[in-house]
């Protein structure tokens, strides 16, 4: 039985997602729901580009906007029978969607920002690469008898592994990469405090070791699930190299099901990283108050000789998970520069001249002689930085330590 994923949506929501098993009926009514909505994608990608050609060197500039584009729905229900046999809701919420995306790669296109650094412009959806994804509002499905009922009388069977804590106010329908498919549901929730420890705790992000903490009971290890993964994954994707089809040409049978099979290799390891960052988070947040985290960003480490270690260690989602968690069960997580954070003392502050080759382990301070391993003293600079002093290294502090969190 799939365990529902939490995703936290803001300060007030969260997404929860649970499996659902679909009958050959509803498959076959999702598809065909999802090729309407990926018609209407591509029919305001086509109008968007009609516009901003019909735009170059005049003065007066045609808008492309939701108005626009709900007016060009309407019409083609009234014109065409395939479309109207779909539910209205999800081919809005494309259209929604659409516009949200193009609104923002506007933006980032205003903003002159660097062409690496933008949002895309929506392009079209193909049938052959673009993975069903149906999102509904509250008025286009409700939960009854413990099945979901989408517009159009559709109904699903959802593995409710646990309860929603709030009715949904929408739900995102779609299927993944190995071919199964998920109920997403945005509910409104409130934080959930656990009972007060008195203790603080920093944590400093690496390739050696995951998560580097000032208490040696929650460090993280290297999983190394990529990497337990990486015989099953090269025979597959050898499978597939020799049945690769050629250009223009449709996939064969072989192929495709070496292709499933190395989606469900990535999907695990996945499933893996996500647990285990999940489990690590939890146990952090139940034994300390407050959390000093590095806002580290492991995007440079892609061009590095520690790329593979490094994607394979899941940083970014580790953070992420423990702050998820954190803002869940009340706690104080604040978000740490992470410059000079290797160069600096824990212990008097005092700043090395040159940055420590990543071979040297051990941190030495030559203002007042503290000697210390390299991440574990990074660990306690978290703290220092964060505005927490404990007490000793592992984080003990009296009652009242904690300063008020900084705007």
């Amino acid at each position: 039985m799939a365990t529902p994923a939490m995703r936290r949506e803001d300060a007030g929501h969260a997404r929860y997602t649970y499996r659902l098993r679909v009958s050959s009926t509803a498959r076959a009514a999702l598809l065909a729901e999802w090729a309407r909505c990926r018609w209407v994608w591509n029919e305001c990608v086509a109008v968007s580009r009609k516009v901003h050609t019909a735009n170059q060197g005049t003065a007066e500039k045609t808008t492309c906007g939701p108005a626009q584009l709900d007016k060009m729905l309407t019409e083609a229900r009234d014109t065409m029978a395939w479309l109207r046999q779909g539910a209205s809701v999800p081919q809005q919420q494309a259209i929604r969607d659409f516009a949200k995306a193009r609104a923002k790669a506007m933006k980032d296109i205003k903003a002159k920002l660097p062409v690496r650094q933008r949002a895309g412009m929506p392009r079209i959806k193909r049938k052959r690469d673009a993975l069903p994804t149906l999102n509904y509002t509250r008025r286009g499905f409700r939960l009854k008898d413990g099945r979901l009922h989408l517009a159009g009388g559709i109904a699903l069977t959802v593995v409710w592994s646990r309860d929603l804590p709030a009715a949904p106010s929408s739900v995102r329908v779609y299927q993944d990469c190995v071919g199964h498919w998920y109920a997403s549901f945005v509910v409104a929730t409130q934080a959930q405090p656990l009972p007060a420890t008195g203790r603080v705790l920093g944590v400093d992000w690496g390739v050696k070791e995951t998560a580097t903490t000032t208490s040696d009971a929650h460090d993280l290890p290297h999983a190394q699930h990529g990497k337990n993964a990486a015989r099953k994954l090269a025979r597959y994707q050898r499978m597939m190299a020799r049945r690769k089809p050629a250009r223009g040409q449709a996939a064969s049978r072989g192929y495709r099901q070496a292709q499933r099979q190395t989606a469900k290799v990535y999907k695990k390891v996945a499933r893996q990283r996500q647990d285990t960052a999940r489990k690590w988070a939890k146990a952090v947040v139940r034994d300390h108050d407050a959390i000093a985290v590095e806002d580290f960003r492991p995007k440079f480490l892609a061009k590095t000789t520690m790329a593979r270690k490094a994607a394979d260690a899941a940083i970014g989602a580790t953070k992420t998970a423990l702050i998820e968690m954190g803002r869940k069960h009340g706690r104080d997580v604040r978000l740490v520069h992470p410059a000079h954070t290797t160069m600096d003392c824990a212990s008097c502050g005092a700043r090395t001249k040159h940055a420590l080759p990543l071979s040297e382990r051990t941190y030495a301070c030559t203002a007042c002689a503290a000697v210390s391993p390299r991440d574990k003293n990074s660990a306690r600079v978290m703290l220092v930085r964060a505005g927490l002093n404990p007490a000793g290294a592992e984080g003990a502090r009296p009652p009242g330590a904690l300063l008020p969190e900084a705007a």
